[in-house]
């Protein structure tokens, strides 16, 4: 090919001679950048990510042994002009021989920013991270085989978005990765080709994303749909983002505030060990009446006063007197002032406690005790995983968690007007089978089960009704750690995956 190109240069170069033009300047420099383009074979990034892998195993789990194959390996990318912008890391488990399609579903986390380690390795996948039991440590994390694997009734394909896990772009691609429609059109077009490559057309498909990942489910439903004629069969979200606007104004508006109050309930009946879903309820009951009604109304005093602040106090552990300096309003300062004791809280869990590193700065400073702590332990585990039991052997690290895609995060509007609900509307419309299922865990104060609860009951009821639920579990955003809520949760998703696939006849699956 090489000597093809010289001597097509060197013909054209006798042709433009006798022409006048070879010697001009325009055209010396246009035929250099060309050759420098053509002859160009310098190191890639895209050189560190092997070849796809592909293994055979076997999971025990008390309903019985399933045989799967998993597949870590990449899909390209590419854009208008036939470059490829970008590889796709994923892996796949996939139960072969069985006599009818077997659903597939899709997984991925949030951030922006984050790989799929965390729904992979902490509740889905056919293996499930010990990260230290009950002194959630990670300094040595191990593998066991997860007894409560999803894999039991449904296949599993676990993307990473570009730029987390193994998945990159070309340099000159990133812009086109990192933002909401940008993704969600990515991930689409992944999951088109993903069901082209494997035949899974015809296979029931369903979508699951943590935090973040809730928000970006519903986009990537939508996106299936419209950009690639390809219809969902449902979703999950787990611990979700669904409409920003409840995220962000927990200190000075009364319907987040309210929203959120019931998980900060939740985490003092935990750290009091007096923890019970009825009590919860109370507290919820509380939150949507007499709380929200006096936060919203006139700063209250004598004696109504009393009784509200005492009320919030006795809710959340916090002192009287800064429930009453905030009028309420507690969601800041419930960090450093619920635990006491120089303790703070994680948005995370709100009954996970840590001492504060810096207790005479104003503001919380500390790296988080659950995100920045023991979970970071899931990148290494998973590349350690990868490379001895997938047999997928590269040199590139595994990226858990960017913050530089965060950093550059496009929210097409902001952060706080970032909705998904008119998404799970319209699908709930045009695709009459579909269906929603909404994971939270209790006391998780960064995405609140509240919001999800309020986003779903104003739904229309000729819509939702017997299509959508929400399940609540024991721990905070990441529940899952604890084995006793990714059980229920494992037999909560068993009941949905088998009440929304109706049984279908085909052929067995490879």
């Amino acid at each position: 090919m090489q000597m093809h190109v010289r001597h097509y240069t060197i013909v054209t170069m006798v042709l433009l001679a006798l022409a006048g033009l070879a010697g001009s300047p325009a055209y010396m420099r246009e035929a250099g950048a060309q050759d420098a383009a053509r002859n160009s074979s310098g190191p890639s990034i895209f050189d560190l990510i092997p070849v796809d892998s592909s293994t055979e195993h076997l999971l025990k789990t008390p309903r019985g042994d399933i045989g799967y194959k998993a597949t870590a390996g990449t899909i390209d990318l590419f854009g208008q002009t036939g470059a490829r912008n970008a590889k796709i890391f994923y892996t796949a488990y996939t139960v072969p021989d069985v006599a009818a399609p077997r659903p597939v579903t899709f997984v991925f986390n949030g951030g922006p920013g984050a790989a799929s380690a965390y729904l992979h390795l902490g509740l889905m996948g056919p293996k499930v991270a010990n990260l230290g039991g009950a002194s959630e440590d990670g300094t040595t994390p191990t593998l066991e085989d997860n007894p409560d694997s999803w894999l039991g009734f449904t296949d599993l394909v676990f993307i990473d978005p570009v730029g987390t896990g193994w998945s990159r772009a070309a340099p000159d691609a990133q812009n086109g990765f990192y933002g909401v429609r940008q993704d969600a059109e990515s991930l689409a077009k992944f999951i088109a080709l993903y069901t082209q490559k494997n035949n899974r057309l015809s296979s029931p498909k369903y979508l699951v994303g943590e935090s973040y990942g809730g928000f970006r489910s519903a986009k990537v439903a939508k996106a299936l749909k419209d950009s690639q004629g390809v219809l969902v069969s449902g979703i999950v979200m787990v611990s979700p983002m669904i409409d920003g606007r409840f995220l962000m104004a927990a200190d000075t508006d009364p319907v987040t505030a309210a929203l959120q109050l019931p998980s900060l309930a939740a985490a003092e009946l935990e750290r009091t060990e007096t923890f019970s879903p009825e009590k919860v309820q109370e507290a919820e009951a509380y939150a949507m009446s007499t709380y929200l009604v006096s936060l919203a109304g006139t700063t209250p005093s004598g004696t109504q006063a009393e009784a509200l602040y005492a009320r919030i106090s006795e809710l959340t552990g916090l002192p009287d007197d800064v429930v009453a300096r905030t009028r309420g309003f507690v969601s800041s300062i419930y960090r450093t002032q619920a635990a006491g004791d120089g303790r703070i809280v994680s948005p995370y869990d709100a009954a996970d406690m840590a001492a504060d590193a810096y207790p005479e700065r104003a503001n919380v400073t500390n790296d988080d005790n659950i995100l920045d702590g023991y979970t970071r332990a899931y990148g290494a585990l998973f590349a350690a995983y990868a490379r001895k039991d997938l047999r997928f052997e590269t040199d590139m690290t595994y990226t858990l968690l960017s913050r530089e895609v965060n950093r550059q995060w496009d929210w097409d509007g902001g952060r706080s007007n970032a909705s998904a609900s008119d998404d799970i509307r319209d699908l709930l419309s045009v695709i009459p089978s579909f269906r929603l299922s909404v994971l939270h865990g209790y006391s998780d104060i960064l995405t609140p089960y509240g919001v999800s609860k309020f986003i779903l009951n104003h739904l229309p009821e000729q819509l939702a009704k017997g299509r959508t639920e929400l399940k609540l579990y024991r721990g905070g955003h990441m529940f899952y750690s604890d084995p006793n809520s990714r059980h229920q949760a494992n037999e909560d998703m068993r009941s949905f995956y088998q009440a929304a696939t109706p049984p279908q006849a085909g052929r067995p699956r490879g």
